[in-house]
């Protein structure tokens, strides 16, 4: 009996950490084959700044974590990429997990025609919308487009 529970719990956790490493492989490979991974800005030229634009960038760790890193210039942070979809129209909905805020936010990103990419919305796990149908709530204003830098 105890052999035979032995063997279920055995099978039980390498199910569980091939799962997990399967969903791991299934993230990076979709924000890879999307064309996500690499660093983006505004200005590729200009120094990170919070005012006139960050540098971001996004790539897969050797332990396959798909990472998020930001570059303020006076501040970065580095935060993990949870989820990644694509949906019918091809814009790539992305979830980071921000341990400095206690959330996670939802963006959708789209890639233009030219290699560009640009932010359609942004919101938090409540729903509270920074970025909706491509422009800042907060002022109205459209996203501006982002070159890849690298």
């Amino acid at each position: 009996m105890m052999r035979c529970l032995s063997r279920w719990i055995a099978a039980a956790v390498l199910w569980v950490a091939f799962t997990s490493m399967a969903g791991a492989e299934t993230l990076a490979a979709t924000v890879e084959q999307w064309g996500l991974l690499g660093s983006w800005a505004v200005d590729c030229a200009a120094r990170p700044d919070r005012d006139k634009g960050a540098l971001l960038t996004y790539e897969i760790r050797k332990d396959g974590r798909v990472m998020y890193r930001r570059n303020f210039g006076e501040a970065k942070d580095e935060n993990e990429v949870v989820s990644a979809t694509i949906n019918a129209e091809g814009l790539l909905n992305v979830m980071v997990y921000f341990p400095s805020l206690y959330q996670a936010r939802e963006f959708g990103l789209l890639l233009l025609k030219d290699g560009s990419l640009r932010a359609i919305y942004n919101r938090s796990e409540r729903g509270e919308y920074t970025i909706r149908d491509g422009k800042y709530v907060a002022t109205g204003a459209p996203t501006p487009v982002q070159q890849r830098c690298d």
